[in-house]
C-alpha cells in the first residue's frame, strides 16, 4: 500500500478508531481477562477484599444444601486459589464459621444465606433473577455483622454460581485451559478483589457447546491410553473445561461411543456439574447411533420398523429424564447417512410426533412446549424444510452450516417469531468431501466471527454448537466460538485482534503477546486459504507474481518469530506454547514447504534442470521433520498427550484420509556426464530448449513483459542440465540491463532483468536477449517493453493498469457512501489476503437499485481500451435467505451498475461449491467495455446484506493463473 494510503480519511473508519481509542483508554489501567476490566488486585488497595491477604486467607462458604455443581465448584476456587498463591482457602458451609473476609457463594434458588442478604438489602439481584445462566459479583462491607467484607457471588441458577466462580478463577490467573494445554497458572503473594467490583452478566445464545466428533484416531487412542474408554473420569475434564469457558452443552463423541451406555455415570455426572447432554444431529431421543448396532431390533427403517425403533427411542427418554437434557428430533440413516427412505416428508413428520408423543408420555407434568428440543436440518434435512415440511414453534431449528464454515441458512423475519427459535451448527473440522480436515486447527476467528455475527443478527441465539474434532488442537476457535456466543457485542469485529492478543497474554504474560497473537492469526489464516490436506504441489504458483516464494517467505517469518519466542519464554510455559503456538505454526509450515518443494522438484525435473533432486531431497527432508513434530508433541510433559497428533494429513487421494501419511510422488533426474545450457524463463513451464521453446530455427516465444508501471525486474535462471560446468555470455539492446552478461554455470544462475525507461520513447519497444552457452546453439529471449504516452502517465491517479492487470485490496477504497445507516466496513484479518468488507449492520434491508445504495470507490487508470473482465473475490458465503443468491454491484466510470449474483446457479454440494470451499473464495465476474484510456473510477455496490468482498482484480488481457491472485498495483496519488 502507498503512503498516500495513511493520509486518506473514511468516516466509517475514523468512528471506529475512535471507538477503539477511546475504549482502550478507559481501561489502559488494569489488566485484561479476554476483555472484560479486571477486579483482582495482587495489592491491597483500599477498600478491596483479600482473598489471600498478608495475614489470612479468606474463607470461601457455600450452603450445604446448594447444588452439588455449585459446590463443586466452591472446592475448584479453593484449589485454584491455592495453585495461584500456594495457599489453601478454608472451604465452610456454616455462616457461623464466617469472619473477617470472606467469599459467599450460592444461588437465588438453595442458599439461605444469599436470600438473607437480599431481605437485609445488602444485595440487589433483581436484574438476574429469573435470568438463564446469570451471576452477580459484589463486593460488600459488613454484609454480617462477624464478616467485615465479603465477595458475594450469586446465581440466578446452578451453572449462573458456577460461572461467577470460574470467573473468579480465571481472573486471578487460572486459565480454562490449565488442565488441557498445560497452562501455569500465574503466581501471586497475595490475592485482592478491588473495592467496588460489582460485576453482572448473562448470555446471550441460550445454548452454548461442542460437539467431540470424527474422534478416531486422535482422541480415542488418547482417552483408551489414559481412561481406558469415554467414562465419567474422561468427561469430567471435559465438563470443567465448558464451565470454564462459560458453555453449558454437549454432544459427546459418537463414533464407535455410546455416552449413556458406555457408562451409566457419564449424564449423572454432567447434570451434576451443569452440562445440558444432546445427542448429533442423527441421533434422536437421547439415543447414540451405536446404541442402536448394540440393542436395536431390525433395520434401522422407520416405515418398516416403526414399533422396535419408538420402544428404543422411549427407554432413551426415559432415562435421561432425571437429567437436564436438549432432545434431538428428526431421524437421519445410520452412519450419519441420509434415510434409505429418501425424502419421505410424510414419514419424518409421523416421526417427529411419535417422538413428542414419547416425550408427553415420560414427561407427564410437564407442558410438551417447556420440553428443550431440536430439529437439526443438516445437509438433506434442510430440504425437507425448505419443501414445506414444518415442525411445532417450541422446537428449536437448528440451521448447519456447509461444513466447511459457511452457513446454509438463517431464519427469516417470519421464523425470528417461532418460540422455540433458532441456533447454528457450525464446524472446525470434518469427514468428507471435497477432502476431510481433522488435523489442525484450519479456520481463522475472523472468519467464525463474520459468519455468526450474520447468526446473531439473523436471530440465530437458541443454539451455538460447534465440532470440534478431538478437542485439542482447536483451543483457540473453541474459545473464541463460546466467546463470542457469551456475549457478541464484546467482540465487535474491531477487536478480532485484540482478543488474540489478550488471550496470548492471559496464557504467557504482556511481554510477547502481539507477536503470540500475530503467530495465531498468521498460521490459522495461512490454513484458511487451504486447508494442509487440501495441498498440491501446484496450489501456490511457481510462474506467476512469486507466489509460492511469497508464501515461503511469509512461513519462514513465523516460523522464526515462534522459535525465538519459544527460546525466551519461562520453561514452565514452553509445554504449553508448544502445544498452543509452536507446534502449529512449525506443523503448518513445514506441510505447505514440503508440497512447494515437491512442486519445484516436478517443475525443475521437466526442465531438466541439475538442481531437480536438491528439491527432491528436501521434500523427503520435510516429510521427515513432520514426523519428528508429531513425535515431539508426543513427548511434552511425559507424554501427557501423546495419541493427539496421530492423524494422518499427507497425502490424500479423495475426500477420506489416508491410513498413514504418505510422501508425494517425487521425481528424479540424473544429470548426463556433459556441460548443456538450459533457461528457465519468469512465468513460463517449459524451459529453453524444448518441443515448445524450439530450438533452431528458432520456434515458439520465449518472452519477457514490462510494463512502465508494472512489476520492474524480471528473471531469467541460466542453468545446467548436465553436470559439467559451461561459460555463457549474453547481449542485449542498451535499454535492456542484466545483473550477469557472463559467467560460470554449475547449476544455475539468476539474472535479474531491468528496462531502462529513460531510454526509451513512449509506446512498445521489441528486443531481444541473446544468449551463448554450450554447443553451437544460441538462445534468443524476446523483450518487450510498454511505456504509456507523457499525456496519460501525467493524469494517471489511483490504481494503475500494468502487466494487463488491476489488483486491488477490497478494503482500500478511498470513497464510501452510507445509505440510511448501512456503509461498507472493513473486517480486519479476514480474507486470504489482506481483509474483507461487507455492507453493516447486518440486517433484512436488500438495496435492489444499485443507485439508492451504500458504495466504496477506488480510483483507477487503464492504460488500454477494450473490454475488461471485473473480478470480485468473495467469502465463498451461501445463500442463507431462501429465494435470494448473494448480489453486488459494479460499474466503471458512468456506465449503469451491472448486478452481479456469484451464486447464481449455486446446487448444494456441486462442482462451483467444491472449489469455493477448496479455495476459500468464490469469484463473481461482470464484463465492461473501456473505450478510452485514462483515469476513471470503480464503484462496488451493495446489493444483499452478507456480501463480503476481499479482492478485486481487473483484467485487461495480462492476469496470469495463480492462487491468490496478484499483489495490489501500485497507487498514485
Amino acid at each position: 500500500m502507498s503512503n498516500s494510503f495513511l493520509k486518506r480519511t473514511r468516516v466509517n473508519r475514523v468512528f471506529y478508531f475512535f471507538f477503539i481509542v477511546v475504549f482502550t483508554f478507559l481501561y489502559s489501567l488494569n489488566s485484561w481477562a479476554l476483555g472484560e476490566p479486571a477486579y483482582i488486585s495482587d495489592k491491597a488497595e483500599t477498600g478491596a477484599l483479600g482473598i489471600v491477604g498478608k495475614e489470612r486467607t479468606a474463607s470461601i462458604y457455600v450452603d450445604a444444601a446448594d447444588f452439588p455443581g455449585v459446590i463443586r465448584a466452591a472446592k475448584d476456587l479453593a484449589l485454584d486459589v491455592q495453585r495461584v498463591s500456594a495457599k489453601l482457602p478454608a472451604l465452610v458451609q456454616s455462616p457461623e464459621e464466617l469472619k473477617g473476609h470472606a467469599i459467599i457463594i450460592g444461588t437465588l434458588e438453595r442458599s439461605p444465606l444469599i436470600r438473607q442478604l437480599v431481605e437485609l438489602k445488602k444485595l440487589d439481584v433483581a436484574a438476574i433473577a429469573g435470568q438463564w445462566d446469570a451471576f452477580h459479583l459484589e463486593v460488600i462491607d459488613n454484609p454480617l455483622p462477624n464478616i467485615e467484607r465479603a465477595l458475594v457471588i450469586v446465581g440466578a441458577d446452578k451453572r449462573g454460581a458456577i460461572y461467577g466462580i470460574y470467573d473468579i478463577s480465571e481472573q486471578i490467573g487460572v486459565s480454562p485451559w490449565y488442565y488441557w494445554a498445560d497452562v501455569p497458572p500465574k503466581h501471586k503473594e497475595q490475592i485482592y478483589v478491588r473495592a467496588g467490583t460489582h460485576k453482572q452478566s448473562a448470555p446471550t445464545v441460550r445454548y452454548r457447546g461442542i460437539f467431540l466428533n470424527d474422534e478416531a484416531p486422535a482422541l480415542t487412542n488418547w482417552v483408551k491410553a489414559n481412561h481406558g474408554d469415554y467414562n465419567h473420569e474422561f468427561y469430567a475434564k471435559v465438563f470443567e473445561l465448558l464451565l470454564r469457558l462459560k458453555a453449558n452443552y454437549l454432544w459427546p463423541a459418537m463414533w464407535n461411543n455410546a455416552f449413556n451406555d458406555d457408562d451409566p455415570k457419564n449424564q449423572a455426572l454432567a447434570d451434576e456439574y451443569g452440562i445440558v447432554m444432546g445427542t448429533s444431529h442423527h441421533e434422536p431421543m437421547m439415543r447414540a447411533d451405536k446404541e442402536w448396532n448394540r440393542y436395536g431390533k431390525g433395520p434401522w427403517e422407520y416405515s418398516i420398523n416403526r414399533e422396535n425403533i419408538f420402544e428404543f427411542w422411549r427407554a432413551g427418554t426415559q432415562r435421561a429424564k432425571p437429567y437436564e437434557s436438549l432432545y434431538t428430533l428428526g431421524m437421519r440413516g445410520q452412519e450419519d447417512a441420509p434415510m434409505s427412505e429418501g425424502e419421505n416428508i410424510e414419514l419424518l413428520e409421523l416421526i417427529v410426533r411419535d417422538q413428542r408423543n414419547i416425550l408427553s408420555e415420560v414427561f407427564p407434568h410437564t407442558p410438551l412446549e417447556e420440553i428443550p428440543q431440536v430439529w437439526c436440518l443438516y445437509k438433506e434435512v434442510q430440504a425437507y424444510y425448505e419443501k414445506g415440511m414444518r415442525v411445532p414453534d417450541d422446537i428449536t431449528l437448528l440451521w448447519s452450516d456447509d461444513n466447511w464454515g459457511n452457513i446454509r441458512r438463517l431464519p427469516t423475519p417470519q421464523e425470528r417469531n417461532r418460540k422455540g427459535g433458532a441456533g447454528v451448527y457450525y464446524h472446525f473440522d470434518y469427514v468428507g468431501g471435497p477432502r476431510s480436515y481433522r488435523w489442525i486447527n484450519s479456520t481463522p476467528i475472523a472468519k467464525i466471527w463474520e459468519q455468526m455475527h450474520l447468526a446473531y443478527r439473523y436471530g440465530a441465539t437458541q443454539i451455538w454448537i460447534t465440532n470440534v474434532g478431538d478437542l485439542k488442537p482447536m483451543e483457540f476457535p473453541t474459545e473464541f466460538f463460546l466467546r463470542m456466543a457469551w456475549n457478541p457485542q464484546q467482540w465487535p469485529k474491531e477487536r478480532l485482534q485484540e482478543f488474540g492478543r489478550l488471550w496470548a497474554e492471559r496464557e504467557f504474560g504482556p511481554e510477547y503477546a502481539a507477536d503470540i497473537e500475530a503467530l495465531i492469526t498468521g498460521y490459522t489464516r495461512h490454513n484458511g486459504r487451504r486447508k494442509p490436506e487440501l495441498m498440491e504441489p501446484e496450489t501456490y504458483s511457481l510462474l506467476h507474481y512469486g507466489e509460492a516464494d511469497r508464501i515461503l517467505e511469509e512461513l519462514q517469518q513465523l516460523t522464526a518469530k515462534a522459535e525465538y519466542i519459544y527460546s525466551k519464554i519461562s520453561a514452565d510455559k514452553r509445554d504449553a506454547y508448544y502445544q498452543l503456538v509452536l507446534h502449529p505454526v512449525l506443523a503448518t509450515a513445514t506441510v505447505s514447504r514440503l508440497y512447494i518443494a515437491t512442486g519445484k522438484n516436478r517443475l525443475y525435473a521437466n526442465q531438466g534442470r541439475n538442481i531437480a533432486d536438491r528439491y527432491r531431497q528436501e521434500a523427503k527432508e520435510l516429510f521427515r521433520q513432520d514426523q519428528a513434530l508429531r513425535e515431539r508433541y508426543h513427548s511434552i510433559n511425559g507424554g501427557k498427550w501423546r495419541h493427539f497428533m496421530d492423524q494422518s494429513h499427507i497425502g490424500y487421494t479423495n475426500w477420506q484420509n489416508p491410513e498413514g501419511d504418505q510422501l508425494p510422488v517425487l521425481y528424479e533426474y540424473v544429470p548426463g556426464d556433459y556441460a548443456e545450457m538450459g533457461i528457465a524463463v519468469e512465468g513460463i513451464a517449459e524451459s529453453w530448449p524444448s518441443a515448445v521453446a524450439g530450438t533452431w530455427p528458432h520456434k515458439g516465444k520465449h518472452e519477457l513483459l514490462f510494463d512502465f508501471y508494472g512489476k520492474q525486474t524480471r528473471e531469467l535462471v541460466m542453468f545446467n542440465r548436465g553436470q559439467h560446468p559451461f561459460e555463457f555470455t549474453a547481449t542485449a539492446e542498451p535499454w535492456i540491463k542484466l545483473s550477469k552478461a557472463s559467467g560460470p554455470v554449475q547449476d544455475q544462475v539468476a539474472i535479474a532483468v531491468t528496462i531502462d525507461w529513460d531510454a526509451l520513447p513512449d509506446g512498445v519497444a521489441q528486443g531481444q536477449i541473446v544468449f551463448r552457452g554450450t554447443g553451437w546453439q544460441s538462445a534468443r529471449i524476446s523483450v518487450s517493453a510498454n511505456k504509456p504516452v507523457a499525456k496519460l502517465r501525467e493524469t494517471a491517479k489511483g490504481y494503475l493498469e500494468a502487466d494487463g492487470y488491476i489488483a486491488i485490496e477490497a478494503a482500500n477504497f478511498t470513497t464510501s457512501k452510507a445509505v440510511k445507516g448501512f456503509a461498507w466496513q472493513e473486517i480486519p484479518l479476514h480474507g486470504r489476503t489482506h481483509s474483507s468488507i461487507s455492507v453493516y449492520p447486518i440486517g433484512d434491508q436488500v438495496f435492489s437499485n444499485p443507485a439508492k445504495a451504500p458504495y466504496v470507490e477506488y480510483p483507477i487508470t487503464f492504460f488500454s481500451s477494450g473490454e475488461v473482465d471485473v473480478q470480485v473475490l468473495l467469502a465463498p458465503s451461501l445463500p442463507f435467505v431462501p429465494g435470494r443468491g448473494l448480489r453486488y454491484a459494479v460499474a466503471i466510470g458512468n456506465e449503469k451498475p451491472q448486478i452481479v449474483d456469484f451464486l447464481q446457479g449455486y446446487k448444494d454440494g456441486d462442482a462451483a461449491w467444491e472449489e469455493s470451499v477448496k479455495d476459500g473464495v468464490r469469484v463473481g465476474s461482470s464484463r465492461h467495455k473501456i473505450k478510452h484510456p485514462g483515469p476513471t473510477t470503480l464503484r462496488l455496490y451493495a446489493v444483499d446484506p452478507g456480501v463480503t468482498p476481499q479482492k478485486l482484480l481487473i483484467n485487461t488481457g495480462g492476469l496470469k493463473p495463480s492462487y491468490l491472485g496478484p499483489e495490489q498495483s501500485p497507487f498514485l496519488q
